[in-house]
């Protein structure tokens, strides 16, 4: 590992790239602590370790949310216009359908709707945002309708600026912009939440109680640990499918055989974000016309309670088995194969192969989503039986983000610096 960011920073190219990547990420940093123009930030922060919900869209914003600072909204809007647009090219809408399949003519055509999208719904959250803080929390210094709009504004344009900054990581740093933004936003959260479980557990006046402290400090660390090292195991596990083709030409030996990988976890972490916005929406809407139907809501499905994080649960293995539906399509793979002239051992091209196909993929999803159930419910479920707050629990979707994008940006470094060298052998 040491020896591959060593290779890494020798070379000029990806070292700049790293270096403009920094750069961008600290623009985003400075924009997360700059407040929004006429609003009470201590004020709202001081609600936050009471609501989970709150805790944890400002754990996944890197601390914005807890200031409403110009980058309130993170890249969010554009995350859930994105899922909209895909789940509406899945033969829903025909000319989202056919964009999908027309190349790279298509998706820039997608990706110019998926941008629009995001602003209007960055504009329609950031108002329902502003609104519904200010009639609960109090925490605008004038509640006016044009001080919603301009607030709902300031944080839009924050949103799209964000953007703007993922393009530019995308294109000139190390890729993945939308993706690095998140991840820097939940990894800049985590030395103060071990800060802040520190001094929770070593509380204690007597000096037993610090020594006992520290003790269950350090179990907190190497459970923290042996969680990222089960992401890991789930987010690279993979169902290899032997596949053999007709053509003797393409079949080299036993050496060469082609398979067909499926992951364990297709969806990633998209049911996470379905359950919890599922959870949350009618909650939101309710509270902005009834306050009494929203707190008896609450007590029912807060997922600080054993009847909300059951619901939570469910949704999320139901979510997993749709998304991954979505994503993996076994009858356009067995379509494939036959196309390609490939078949599985021992079963039939055609209907035989589709068969099989579902078969496995719900088996391996049954593991997924299990897997998935786990990691997001353990920030809500330790707080039941411990001291810690919702915000410094292990687990949940800032782990499956903050490891998935280290292992796939760290993969694409990795390529990029092989192509280089190539290109260097070659001349």
């Amino acid at each position: 590992m040491m020896h591959t960011f060593a290779s890494l920073f020798r070379n000029k190219e990806i070292r700049n790239k790293i270096f403009f990547t920094l750069a961008m990420l600290l623009i985003y940093r400075v924009g997360s602590a700059i407040p929004t123009p006429g609003v009470n930030a201590d004020q709202l922060a001081a609600q936050l370790g009471d609501n989970s919900i709150l805790s944890m869209m400002n754990l996944l914003g890197g601390g914005a949310l807890e200031r409403l600072s110009v980058f309130a909204m993170g890249v969010g809007p554009y995350i859930t216009g994105s899922i909209i647009v895909q789940l509406l090219s899945m033969d829903v809408i025909p000319a989202l359908t056919e964009w999908s399949k027309s190349g790279q003519t298509g998706r820039q055509k997608i990706e110019k709707t998926t941008r629009y999208l995001a602003v209007v719904l960055s504009f329609v959250q950031a108002f329902s945002l502003v609104y519904g803080f200010d009639k609960q929390y109090a925490i605008l210094v004038n509640s006016r309708l044009s001080t919603y709009l301009f607030t709902a504004t300031v944080l839009t344009a924050g949103t799209m600026f964000l953007l703007w900054i993922g393009d530019r990581i995308s294109m000139k740093g190390i890729g993945n912009g939308i993706s690095i933004l998140i991840f820097s936003g939940i990894v800049s959260n985590m030395p103060a939440g071990f800060a802040q479980v520190y001094n929770i557990l070593t509380g204690g006046n007597s000096q037993g109680a610090v020594f006992n402290g520290v003790l269950q400090f350090a179990l907190y660390c190497l459970l923290y640990l042996a969680i990222i090292v089960f992401v890991v195991i789930m987010e690279t596990a993979v169902r290899k499918i032997p596949i053999q083709y007709t053509n003797s030409s393409n079949i080299r030996g036993g050496s060469d055989i082609t398979f067909l990988p499926l992951k364990i976890n297709s969806a990633s972490v998209i049911p996470v974000i379905f359950a919890q916005a599922i959870m949350t929406a009618p909650q939101i809407i309710i509270s902005f016309f009834n306050q009494d139907l929203y707190r008896t809501l609450n007590s029912f499905l807060s997922l600080n309670k054993p009847l909300g994080l059951c619901i939570y649960a469910v949704l999320t293995i139901l979510f997993t088995f749709f998304y991954t539906e979505l994503q993996v399509d076994p009858d356009k793979v067995a379509e494939n194969l036959g196309k390609s002239g490939a078949y599985i051992p021992g079963i039939r091209p055609g209907t035989e192969t589709k068969t099989y196909l579902h078969k496995v993929l719900n088996r391996i999803t049954v593991l997924g989503a299990l897997a998935l159930t786990i990691i997001a419910v353990i920030p809500y479920l330790l707080p039941m039986f411990t001291s810690l707050p919702t915000s410094t629990a292990i687990g949940g979707t800032g782990i499956i983000i903050v490891v998935g994008v280290a292992m796939e940006t760290m993969s694409q470094l990795k390529g990029q610096l092989t192509q280089k060298q190539y290109h260097g052998f070659l001349k």
